[in-house]
């Protein structure tokens, strides 16, 4: 699709936050609360075929993956053995106050 520079400019501000705005993601097809169910259901009115490892039926044969984790020294595969749970919750950064 080829656009005029000016209807181009319009579309791409459309997405574009006032200043102070903050975009909200808790809302929609992606919001944590539903999201697996949600994205279900959109792959199934779409009818798109599930691709994850899991929705193959057992007796297929086995595709052949890259790792997702590689060895940066000899090239193997890395398995995950243990992940950590985060220490802290996020916060914002304190108030700066002015020194007296």
């Amino acid at each position: 699709m080829t656009l005029d520079p000016h209807e181009f400019m319009r579309r791409f501000l459309l997405h574009v936050l006032p200043s102070g705005f903050h975009r909200i993601r808790h809302y929609g097809l992606i919001a944590n609360a539903a999201r697996r169910e949600l994205l279900a259901r959109a792959r199934t009115l779409l009818r798109v075929v599930p691709t994850t490892i899991e929705a193959q039926p057992p007796d297929a044969p086995a595709v052949n993956l890259q790792p997702t984790f590689v060895c940066p020294h000899c090239g193997a595969a890395m398995n995950v053995i243990e992940t950590f749970a985060r220490g802290q919750p996020i916060r914002a950064p304190p108030p700066w106050r002015a020194a007296a």
